[in-house]
């Protein structure tokens, strides 16, 4: 079994407390019930700027978002990856969803962990696939917390 390593970094926005422990527990969890291992995953959290300058670099995509994934995973059921959250994003969606932040950054902290388990969110279909899944996660969190 590899050892799994999730790194989480602060770019162009101030450090927070994420609760590391228990994120990584969290993490791990959600990636053990669907039969995959976490290798190397590299949180990187960061400005809405930064990550607007990493969609036009990399994706063509001239607009903001709220998470880019990169998928760097070479072996089957082992995750490595970069994923990019913007916390200006993160904020922004909480308030206007009316719910905290922090449950806002854990749910797009899934959405990316998702992806790189192969969900999609193109579709109508994959899109509701998608929310159950992070809704899944997002009570495995209150479960681990004891909420």
């Amino acid at each position: 079994m590899p050892d799994s390593s999730v790194q989480f970094f602060f770019e162009d926005t101030k450090p927070f407390e994420l609760n590391s422990n228990g994120t990584i527990t969290w993490l791990q969890q959600i990636t053990q019930e669907r039969d995959y291992q976490i290798g190397e995953i590299s949180y990187i959290f960061c400005s809405d700027t930064y990550l607007l300058d990493i969609n036009k670099s990399y994706l063509d995509h001239d607009y903001y978002t709220d998470i880019i994934t990169f998928d760097n995973s070479e072996e089957e059921g082992l995750l490595e990856g970069d994923l990019f959250i913007s916390i200006d994003r993160v904020n922004e969606n909480a308030k206007d969803n009316n719910i905290a932040p922090s449950i806002e950054l854990r749910r797009v902290m899934a959405h990316g962990l998702l992806h790189l388990m192969g969900l999609k969110d193109k579709t109508p279909e994959q899109i509701s696939e998608m929310r159950k899944s992070e809704d899944a996660c997002l009570s495995l969190w209150e479960k681990i917390q004891g909420v």
